[in-house]
């Protein structure tokens, strides 16, 4: 499958490969030895415009930074420098082989290496294919060409090997057998089989970004069967792989157990949704596994909070930032309220209404139907339209002057109807025009709390 001359055209038109191609450009004027690499080039061989394309060379990073006045003054440990070409960053990497002295997590040091040094240090057959974009020459020593067009994710050399120098590489090429709805080599499937435990070795934070990844990749339900199937996931997210096999009450989810309704539910992501509704969706349901009971039917009581607890605790272990934290423990602990909304007054609609997460809890919600069978939004739609009705009574200010948390800590009160009959009361006023201001409103709050 070479390179057809349409996705060239349309690659190098973008800003992103038109600035890939003036550092190529700028880098083989200077004498030095520079390629296109890794998914970039994948990408295009798929007929894919790439989002992202990095580039390898032969000059080490000072005499990058040398021809790129507006790069970065400090370039990385990996030999990276990341050059500026207009609002743009783009990633030049010198060629370097891999010091096999490793903790698993990362290589101990770098030492700069040659083109086909470099290739023998990439992960898989079908991200060590170099283009020059200046010259049309394609370099590809482990045959990835040849494995795309099976859709062959196929680690190079030892995968055992190549799997303990760097873990990562186990989500990694879950990750990309989901983005190319491809297939393992069996030897390696048998290698991530076989090392899963190693998961455990890598920072929380590692974790994390390979599961937001796999999340927002094409297929993000594949990848977490993927997980499940190769033993990985009860190593590092035991708190979703003991979903498997708990069943629903037949009733209302025809679908099947709780696993199934979870990939149901992350299959039906938009690239659009933001991260934490992402990771909400994935964990929302996580505690049906600890509240089953059978009792006449299927019951899982509480399980919106005891999976909130959890996903905090996860999420805590994958050293999540604790904002983000909070407000996907929220978004997760409030997912089964939704009921309530119809029924309450508007001072009670206000605290949700004007709730700055509401929106993405209610596509938490929409989320939750899509991965149910049968799907039924007619109560989602209803809450919809009185949402919309409410800000049509009450319209949004430009911009909302304090929260509802500002509002419980100036007044010393927990969540309830409390606050959001004062956060209508600030809203009114200042759409009134009566309050403009933050010091304003925090007065307005004061003056409510004396009396």
């Amino acid at each position: 499958m070479p390179l057809t001359k349409e996705i060239v055209t349309q690659t190098l038109s973008t800003l992103q490969g038109e600035r890939a191609y003036k550092i190529i450009e700028t880098l083989f004027d200077a004498g030095y030895d520079a390629w296109w690499v890794g998914g970039a080039v994948r990408d295009m061989l798929l007929g894919r415009i790439p989002v992202d394309i990095d580039i390898g060379t032969n000059a080490i990073p000072q005499e990058i930074t040398t021809l790129f006045t507006r790069s970065n003054a400090a370039p990385s440990v990996f030999g990276s420098v990341r050059i500026l070409l207009g609002d743009r960053q783009l990633e030049v990497t010198t060629f370097r082989e891999d010091d096999e002295a490793s903790d698993g997590r990362h290589p101990e040091s770098v030492v700069f290496g040659d083109r086909e040094q470099d290739a023998k240090r990439r992960d898989f057959s079908v991200n060590a294919i170099y283009w020059h974009p200046i010259t049309g020459e394609m370099y590809d020593p482990f045959h990835g060409e040849e494995d795309l067009k099976e859709r062959l994710v196929r680690f190079i050399g030892d995968p055992a090997v190549r799997i303990k120098h760097d873990a990562l590489r186990m989500l990694r090429a879950v990750r990309l057998r989901a983005k190319m709805e491809g297939q393992y080599h069996p030897e390696t499937y048998r290698a991530l089989q076989e090392q899963a435990q190693l998961v455990e070795i890598l920072s929380g934070r590692r974790q994390l970004e390979e599961t937001e990844k796999m999340l927002k990749c094409e297929h993000p339900a594949r990848a977490f069967e993927d997980l499940w199937e190769l033993g990985i996931l009860q190593h590092f997210l035991p708190e979703l792989h003991a979903c498997k096999g708990i069943p629903q009450p037949a009733d209302y989810h025809h679908e099947g157990d709780v696993w199934e309704h979870m990939m149901r539910c992350i299959a039906s992501l938009r690239h659009d949704d933001h991260p934490d509704v992402r990771l909400a969706i994935l964990f929302h349901d996580s505690g049906k596994a600890k509240t089953f009971s059978l009792e006449k039917r299927i019951r899982f009581d509480e399980h919106a909070t005891v999976s909130a607890a959890l996903a905090a605790g996860a999420l805590r272990r994958l050293q999540c930032a604790k904002k983000r934290i909070e407000k996907i423990e929220w978004l997760i602990k409030h997912h089964m309220m939704m009921s309530t909304f119809l029924e309450i007054g508007e001072e009670r609609k206000a605290h949700w209404y004007f709730h700055p997460w509401f929106l993405e809890l209610l596509r938490v919600f929409e989320l939750d139907i899509a991965g149910t069978e049968p799907s039924d939004y007619d109560f989602y739609n209803r809450i919809l339209k009185d949402y919309h009705a409410f800000l049509d009574r009450h319209p949004r200010p430009a911009k909302a002057l304090l929260t509802g948390d500002d509002v419980m800590d100036i007044m010393g009160i927990r969540p309830g109807a409390q606050v959001g009959e004062i956060l209508l009361a600030l809203h009114d006023a200042q759409v009134r025009g009566e309050i403009t201001s933050k010091k304003e409103a925090l007065s307005f709050i004061r003056g409510i709390k004396k009396t």
